[in-house]
């Protein structure tokens, strides 16, 4: 069993991956700066460490003491149009305190970095859908830009300071705990709005396109990159559900919702999906949800706590 420490872990994501390596017997710590995380999503089994990737110290303090084989890294700013807005700061946190964290992990002896990349981001109106990992990287957004940056970094660091590196390129990741009050995150909007009683914006014309991964799914990937050869691999389900489509499963959970339209936002792609055939090959990965099935699962967990609430 490995000693790992999940940057993030507070986070949407990163706490279900952080689960998913307890569960299977590792130890874990989680780093987290809780500026979108929250506490009371990290496991109760894990270390927590408050810290932030662009503060030397904090994560000196964090390696020092915990001292991780493995480094799964999920922190990140991660809407989108936050980077448009604020390229500088998207920078700062994505590349820059991935570049720290690097340097950190080379430093403390890391034996494997493994990174929460991003597919769609990256491969912007690709022309072959799905996707695979050699499609053109052309990010339309400072977001895929600093994803992309942060790739490279890791392959010189890779090749610079010996340790394994895997990359795991997502696809537009739902589920339990994912932030219905951002700018990212269309499933979790949607289902608080359909709890809420209240419309559905769909922006543009609701044709665009998106790859829908379940979150579960997508720590179960997280799982097999511990042990699987070093590269990058993307997690999707190669399936394109338009957000018209998506609209549609809300709308079978809750026959009085009603759906308005706003103009299209700067910097989205417009089809999406990816091709996981190297992810089923090489990981002995695939998903297991359905989108309604994981749509109702993510559903029944927003209403149980706006019940709760």
């Amino acid at each position: 069993m490995s000693k790992i420490l999940v940057t993030g872990g507070a986070g949407f994501i990163g706490s279900h991956v952080a689960e998913a390596y307890l569960e299977a017997g590792h130890q874990v710590a989680v780093l987290d700066n809780l500026s979108t995380g929250k506490k009371e999503n990290i496991p109760a089994e894990a270390t927590f460490y408050h810290a932030d990737l662009t503060s030397r110290k904090t994560l000196e303090t964090a390696f020092s003491e915990f001292k991780p084989e493995i480094l799964n890294h999920h922190a990140a700013q991660i809407s989108v149009n936050r980077s448009v807005r604020e390229p500088y700061f998207d920078a700062e946190q994505n590349i820059l305190g991935g570049i720290n964290l690097l340097q950190v992990c080379a430093e403390h002896e890391v034996r494997r970095f493994i990174f929460a990349s991003t597919g769609g981001a990256l491969y912007g109106d690709a022309p072959k859908i799905p996707s695979p990992e050699n499609t053109q990287v052309v990010p339309p957004a400072p977001y895929g830009i600093a994803k992309a940056c942060v790739e490279h970094y890791i392959r010189f660091f890779t090749t610079e300071h010996g340790f394994e590196s895997v990359i795991l390129r997502y696809a537009n990741v739902y589920g339990p705990r994912q932030d219905p009050h951002g700018e990212a995150g269309v499933v979790a909007i949607f289902a608080m709005r359909s709890i809420a009683g209240e419309s559905c914006v769909i922006y543009g014309t609701g044709d665009q396109t998106r790859d829908f991964v379940y979150v579960k799914d997508v720590a179960r990937a997280n799982l097999a990159a511990l042990e699987v050869k070093q590269g990058t691999y993307n997690v999707g389900t190669g399936n394109e559900t338009s957000i018209n489509a998506l609209f549609a499963e809300f709308k079978a959970l809750n026959d009085m919702l009603e759906v308005t339209n706003d103009d299209a936002r700067p910097g989205e792609v417009f089809r999406s999906a990816l091709d996981a055939t190297r992810a089923h090959k090489d990981l002995g990965w695939e998903p297991k949800y359905d989108l309604t099935t994981g749509i109702r699962e993510t559903y029944g967990w927003f209403r149980e706590r706006s019940v709760q609430s």
